[in-house]
Formats: C-alpha cells, structure tokens, sequence
C-alpha cells in the first residue's frame, strides 16, 4: 500500500465521486467528502466507513477552501444535469479557483473523453470550457476524461425498453460505443492521485470497452433475459433533449476514439471492466420491478 494521502472528493455522494471516496478508503487514505447535503442517507453510509464529511457547494468558494485545504489532492466532478451548463461552468470555475487559492498539491478534475475536441456537444463544450480554466490558473493538475458509463444501461433511458427486450439507441448497428464502468473510473482517479508525478499535466481520456448495438444487447442478454437492439430515429429525442440528440450524433459520427487495448494493458492494475464484466456484477432486479427510476450519471 503506498504512503496515505488526505484527498477531498467532490460530489462525493454521487456515481463517480461515490466509488472514489469508497476505493480511496480501501486503500487506507483519508477522504474529505463534500457534499451539499451531510445528513443524506448516502452521505451518513460515508461516513460510517470512515469519510470525513463537509458540507460544501461548488458555488460556494469559501466552503470549498475549507473543505480542501490542507489535503494533498483535490478530485473535482461537476455535472450539468441539475442546473444546465452555465451553472456547470461556474461551479467548476468557483471550484477550480478555491483549489487554487488553497495552493492544492494536485487538482484531478474529471470532464468527458474528446471535450478537448470541439464536439459540439452542450455538455461536452461545458467541459472543456473548466479545463481550459484549470490551465489557465496553473494549478497542478490532471484531466481524466471517461466515455459513456456502462452504468447508464440501467438507468432511465433504457430500463422501461429493456423490461421489453429491447436495447434502443439512436445508433447505427454498425456504429461502436465506447464505454466505461464507473468502478474503471474511479480506479483510475486513484491511481492518478497516488502518483501524482507521473499524471500531473496529462489530459487522457478513457474507455473500457467498446461494442457495437447489436453486440452490447447480446452482451446483456447472457444476464438471462432476451434483449434485442433497434435503432432508434434520432428526431424525437432532439424534438425532447437537443444536447443528448448532438451527443448520440457526434456518437455516430465516431466520437470517442479512445485505444482501449493500450489503456487497459498500459494500466492493468485499475481492474478494469469490459461489460461482460460489468454485466455479471450487477443486480437486474430493477428490470423486474416497474416504478420511479433514478438517474446513474
């Protein structure tokens, strides 16, 4: 086990932020989870695993350098799922700027596989915009960029499709989607963070796997259920949810092109998931059961 590190996790109640606090712990380091709301039930089951727990919003400046300063790394994830991507970039830019303020050793700041790319994605450009940031205020640091989470297989825009058999992605059959397991993530991140020398001014995206349609439904059809892909028409969903529809377009026109061999055997220690893998880890109760579903990511 290498030397402890103190590491303040940012979103710590969530997917990425979550598996973080939670592999930085097994590994015996000490994690300062911030998180906006520290009577969550999430928060609580932090906490009796030996997290320290900050209440501390990104908007918040003040309670961000609190929370980090001090530690030896600061693992930043911002998301534009709650409050759009203009609140995304300020969050991440408030963030960014306590970390330096703070004079963190190592900021590690998650973003999203080809940001640095101009993909024309709304929640993608947010992204890049935050590294740009990042750079620009010379802090030391590290950009991992993850693909697709496999973990949204499972979550609202496939659950009630799958409960019918059917995998359906505004994905040409032919067209590979680059993937990655959330565990993969969070392994990653914590590499980084252990060897700080060896990262610090790298941007590398990642990937665990990557399937074609027809070939992820086949994957998930071995958990023991039928599962069928069909392409779905792409209108609709930009009718609903423009940014997702550029998303799954930039997707068709290739998007990520990250070499997952290289990665994989480049780092082996992450433990990484194809989704094979990743399949047989999960718990496929929930296409069981109809009711509310949760996002993943």
């Amino acid at each position: 086990m290498p030397r402890p590190i103190t590491v303040a996790v940012a979103g710590a109640t969530g997917k990425q932020g979550g598996a973080l606090v939670h592999w930085l712990l097994h590994r015996g380091h000490v994690v300062r989870a911030l998180t906006r709301k520290p009577e969550s039930r999430a928060a609580l089951e932090l906490r009796a695993l030996g997290a320290d727990i900050y209440e501390a919003d990104l908007d918040d400046s003040g309670a961000v350098h609190q929370a980090i300063e001090g530690a030896d790394a600061f693992f930043l994830v911002t998301t534009p799922f709650e409050a759009g991507v203009e609140a995304e970039v300020r969050q991440g830019r408030a963030a960014a700027k306590a970390a330096g303020a703070a004079r963190v050793k190592h900021l590690v700041y998650s973003s999203v596989a080809s940001a640095d790319q101009h993909t024309g994605v709304p929640h993608v450009e947010s992204k890049q915009e935050i590294e740009t940031y990042i750079r620009k205020l010379g802090i030391p640091s590290t950009t991992i960029a993850p693909v697709f989470f496999m973990e949204n297989l499972l979550g609202p825009g496939f659950v009630e499709g799958l409960r019918a058999g059917t995998l359906s992605m505004p994905l040409r059959p032919t067209r590979r989607l680059q993937m990655v397991a959330v565990q993969d993530i969070a392994g990653f991140a914590g590499i980084v963070l252990e060897r700080p020398t060896e990262f610090r001014g790298k941007r590398i995206d990642i990937a665990s796997d990557s399937l074609t349609g027809p070939e992820i439904a086949a994957v998930m059809a071995r958990a023991g259920r039928p599962v069928t892909y069909v392409e779905a028409p792409l209108e609709p969903l930009r009718a609903r949810n423009p940014d997702f529809a550029r998303m799954w377009e930039w997707f068709g026109e290739g998007g990520p092109d990250v070499d997952v061999r290289a990665l994989v055997s480049s780092y082996p220690e992450v433990g990484w998931h194809d989704l094979s893998h990743w399949v047989r880890e999960q718990d496929w109760s929930v296409l069981d059961v109809a009711g509310p579903e949760q996002p993943t990511a």
